[in-house]
């Protein structure tokens, strides 16, 4: 039996009506790594590109990209490596009183 490699990747606030749903997981290849899961996850909803990339193709900031509740800015970025049993998240920014 050939087990598929997911990545659960949850996704917050206004992500959710943009995306259809807080949870998604996507199948992560061998070798995969937070942008290859990013990337992918765009090319399913291309909406989610214009508030992630810049025009350079570079996270905007807009939108903090969590592996296992840690910023990958404080990680290996986008180079950072993925597993079967890591969790993505992607919080835009939020405001409430």
């Amino acid at each position: 039996m050939i087990r598929r490699r997911l990545v659960r990747i949850r996704v917050y606030a206004t992500l959710r009506d943009l995306m259809g749903g807080a949870v998604h997981d996507l199948p992560a290849p061998e070798g995969a790594t937070v942008g290859d899961m990013v990337q992918r996850l765009v090319e399913l909803h291309p909406a989610l590109g214009e508030k992630l990339w810049n025009a350079e193709g570079r996270l905007t900031g807009y939108i903090t990209v969590f592996l296992n509740g840690r910023s990958v800015e404080y990680l290996e970025g986008l180079a950072t490596p993925v597993s079967e049993r890591d969790a993505l998240s992607l919080f835009p920014p939020v405001g409430g009183g």
